[in-house]
Formats: C-alpha cells, structure tokens, sequence
C-alpha cells in the first residue's frame, strides 16, 4: 500500500491510499474555495444531564449536498473540466476531511472514505483486493486518529441506502473521531466489567464461544473470522462479525485476519443482497466497526467486531423505530435471530 498526504483547496486534508507503489498523486485542486477557519465546521457538544450522554449540536450541516445527480457527484474523480473533492482523475481509496463535518476541531473530526472512483459499483462489487486496500485505510486512519488529543474513540461505519439516509449515491463510507466515549460503547463497558467480575471470564469471548456452541445463530465460519445472528437482535436482519482472536482495535488485527477479512466480508455484504429475493433493490444497511476507545482502563478486554444490519424487515417494508424503540430505547424485532440465520445461510453465494 502506498499512501500519499496532500491537501485541498480550503486546506482540508486529503488521503489516496494505492494498491501501487509507483502511482504519484500530484494533482492539485484548483477550486475557488475559502481556507477552513477555526469556526468553519464547528460543532458544539451539549451534555445531557438526564441521560448523561453527549449531543453533537451541528447546524451548518443543514448546507451539505444533498443527492446532486451522478455527473455531479462530488466523490467521483475530477474530470473533462468537472472539478469534485478528489483533484486527480482516478483513485483507488481516498479518504478527506468532511466538508460539512458532524465533529470538527476540539470537538473531535469527522471523514469521508471513498472505496472506489467507480459511482456505480457497491462495496459488495469490490474485488478482494479493492476490499483488502480499504481495511488497511480503516486501519491507517484508526492509528492516526488515535494520536489527537480531541479524539477518544473511533468509528468506521458504512451507510447504504437512501432508506438509510445518504445523501450521495457513490460508494463510500464515514469515520468519526469522538471527543468522549459513545453510549453504546460505555454500555458493552460496563456489560464487560460486570460479567468479568461475576465470571472471571471476558464477555466478548464467552458470547462468540456461546453461539459456536450452539450453532443456530451462525451464519458463515472461517479460520480467522466467525459470523452471526446475535441471541438478542435488535434488527430485522443483524449479523455480528468477530475475529477469532479477540483485539481491541483494528491495529491488532494479525496478518491471517487481514488476509481472510475481504472474503468472508463480500460474501456477508452479497448474501445482504440476496435476502429478499431476485429483483427486489438493493438492501440497505449499516456496517459499523466497534472499536475500544482509547486512554480508558481495561480496553485490552474490549472485543473489535463488525456490526452489519438492516432496516428493512421483508419485501417493501421497513423496520420503524416507533414508540418503545425511539421513546424508551427498548425494541421489538419481528424476525426471530434463528429465522435470521438460516434465511442468510440459504442464500450463500455459489
């Protein structure tokens, strides 16, 4: 992997990650853009002394571009005069500051990951070496981000899907930077102190050992990597990704992990695909990597996995977060996890 720093027109960074060692990325962009202030971008975060969580106050993010049309799309590479946020004319990965960021500056920061300069191609339609070189930006960006003061935790996630919510139609993903612990992750905190005070034992191992053991639940195996609906799944369809050898962060994933993770994670994005049957749209879905945040006691016993869910529960309809789940935080999932399983087992690539 070859990677190349650079900056663009307002001074935000920008990031090519190649397969090649000889590829030069020169390109400069030439956009009249404003340099980026100390206030441009700014977020403010409020505490909220009920719940004790933290909000990201974020108003100019009402501004952001909002599905412009493929020949405009501000993610594809620049070319035939059209200028975007990746001055070259093609890249393998590119990962930059987000222009209209949700955290910035002391409150944390945000990016953009480009997996690919093809607008019309999915994640699931990478090749297992496009799939490999996006790991290793996952990775890169991890440790790098793990070096700022402002940034406590950090997260790599996909949206896919205008049922999501996204906005632009290329293929690419998000990492946030965190100023404080999220609240899901304080939960699994503090799940994990309290099963190895009652046990002795690690929480992260004893749920990946529980559903080997019981088998109904798991959707795919491999020497590195173990998949799997979990006991309690909040989503319709929600399939956990685990390594086999537990890390707390995607630094330490070792050589055979990396090596086996595109496979099995194609595969998982192209079963997704196949759930509801031939001809039904893609399906959408949040892929999202659980990371231990960093500075914080006991983050060696934290588990690294990959949470890969949708939000739609059968042909043409949707999984609302109604009453209870978006009121009182407390869900109702109308596909039982065994049904779950064996539906993603059936559709198995051949």
């Amino acid at each position: 992997m070859k990677k190349t720093v650079t900056t663009l027109a307002d001074g935000r960074e920008l990031i090519y990650y190649d397969s090649a060692d000889d590829i030069v990325r020169d390109a400069v962009d030439t956009r009249p853009l404003d340099a980026v202030s100390a206030s441009d971008g700014d977020s403010e975060i409020r505490h909220d002394a009920l719940l004790g969580d933290s909000v990201a106050i974020a108003s100019h993010r009402q501004g952001r571009t909002y599905h412009p049309p493929a020949d405009e799309c501000p993610l594809c590479p620049s070319r035939e005069g059209r200028l975007s946020e990746i001055p070259d004319t093609g890249y393998d990965v590119a990962v930059f500051e987000n222009r209209f960021p949700s955290l910035a500056g002391d409150s944390g920061r945000c990016e953009v990951v480009c997996f690919t300069s093809d607008h019309d191609v999915s994640f699931a339609g990478l090749t297992d070496e496009q799939a490999a070189l996006v790991l290793e930006a996952w990775t890169d960006r991890t440790a790098d981000l793990a070096e700022l003061p402002q940034v406590t935790q950090v997260f790599c996630f996909e949206n896919r899907g205008a049922e999501i919510g996204v906005t632009l139609g290329h293929p690419h993903g998000q990492i946030y930077g965190y100023p404080f612990v999220t609240p899901r992750t304080e939960q699994m905190l503090r799940s994990m102190e309290a099963h190895r005070a009652a046990t002795g034992r690690n929480l992260f191992d004893d749920v990946v050992a529980r559903e080997l053991a019981d088998g109904d639940r798991v959707v795919l195996e491999s020497e590195h990597w173990v998949a799997f609906v979990p006991y309690a799944a909040h989503w319709p369809y929600e399939v956990h990704l685990h390594p086999r050898r537990r890390v707390p962060d995607l630094r330490e994933l070792d050589e055979g992990a990396r090596t086996e993770f595109p496979q099995v994670y194609l595969e998982l994005l192209r079963r997704f695909d196949r759930i509801f049957g031939p001809g039904e749209p893609p399906t959408p879905y949040i892929s999202a990597w659980h990371q231990a945040p960093f500075r914080v006691p006991g983050r060696e016993e934290f588990g690294l996995h990959l949470e890969l869910f949708t939000i739609r529960r059968t042909t043409g309809k949707l999984k609302f977060l109604a009453g209870s789940e978006s009121g009182m935080g407390a869900f109702i999932n109308d596909v039982p996890p065994e049904a779950a399983a064996q539906r993603l087992r059936e559709v198995a690539s051949e």
